[in-house]
C-alpha cells in the first residue's frame, strides 16, 4: 500500500492553494471541522480498506494497493 499526491502537478497546486485559503481544511467542502482537516476521515477510511485504491475526494492524493 502506498499513498501519494496526484501525478497533475496542477491539480496538486491548485488543492494546496485551496487549502492554505481554508486554513487546512478540505477546499472541496462547505463545512469546516475535524472530519474535512485534510486529510480527512474519509480517505483515511479508504486508507484502512484493504480494497480502496483510488483518488481522496478533492483528487490531492492517491491510494495504490
Amino acid at each position: 500500500m502506498k499513498v501519494r499526491l496526484n501525478e497533475d502537478a496542477e491539480v496538486v497546486k491548485m488543492i494546496k492553494e485551496g487549502l492554505k485559503k481554508k486554513g487546512g481544511y478540505c477546499p472541496c467542502r462547505m463545512e469546516k471541522t475535524e472530519d474535512t482537516k485534510c486529510m480527512c476521515k474519509e480517505f483515511k477510511e479508504q486508507i484502512a480498506d484493504p480494497d480502496f485504491e483510488g483518488y481522496c475526494h478533492c483528487l490531492l492524493y492517491y491510494k495504490e494497493k
